[in-house]
């Protein structure tokens, strides 16, 4: 009886665990499906592969050309899981390209987020006033005085949880003052935002006139 109490109080702490780690991931575009596929985990030793696998460090470095392959394939799933999660619009048709990622590149912006030495995950961040955040509506920025960085083209591999938050804290590490946008629909991205640190600013406008929700962070 004890053996039994004891195991089902390990299993309690590890739903807590996952649904901790699904609330901080940033591709998790079903939630309901993946908590179901996540929990029939605890009925099997498969699990401690699962949990090997999150608690594994991520790291970070610049992004290559020899990397263009692996981005690509990263933002490619990046927009199965915005399309799966009914955010249709925000990276339509096959953004980010290959062209936008060779100047990301040669900028120095692009970064490559990785587990084990394989690509899991990439963004860009970039240092400098970005035009689209020049009028921000329904808000305003919490700092507008001062330098800032920029989080752009966030994404990762379906499974691959926790790109988000190292992706976080590493441009937090680098920059004091951080901003970043998402699109309305994509409620994943959105709460991901928020519960590392980010505060919701308002409404800014892409070139193109697109809305997107603005957000800021400061040490």
């Amino acid at each position: 009886a004890n053996a039994a109490m004891v195991d089902r109080k390990a299993s309690a702490v590890m739903m807590i665990c996952l649904i901790n780690h699904m609330l901080l991931c940033n591709n998790c575009a079903r939630p309901a499906k993946v908590f179901e596929e996540r929990i029939t985990l605890l009925r099997g030793a498969t699990i401690n592969s699962y949990i090997r696998g999150i608690m594994t460090p991520m790291t970070i470095r610049d992004a290559t050309y020899a990397d263009i392959p692996a981005l690509m394939e990263i933002y490619r799933q990046a927009r199965e899981i915005q399309l799966e999660s009914g955010n249709l619009h925000q990276w339509a048709e096959g953004h980010p390209g290959e062209e936008l990622v060779r100047k990301d590149i040669s900028g120095g912006f692009c970064h490559v987020v990785e587990r084990d030495g394989s690509p899991v995950g990439a963004f860009a961040l970039i240092f400098g006033a970005d035009p689209t955040y020049s009028h921000i509506e329904g808000g305003s920025w919490l700092d507008d005085t001062v330098p800032y960085a920029t989080i752009h083209r966030l994404g990762s591999l379906k499974g691959a949880g926790g790109v988000a938050r190292a992706c976080f804290d590493w441009c937090a590490s680098r920059c004091p003052n951080l901003r970043i946008d998402t699109h309305r629909d994509n409620s994943i991205m959105r709460h991901v935002i928020t519960s590392w640190g980010f505060r919701y600013c308002g409404i800014i406008y892409l070139a193109n006139g697109d809305e997107r929700l603005a957000y800021q962070w400061l040490a």
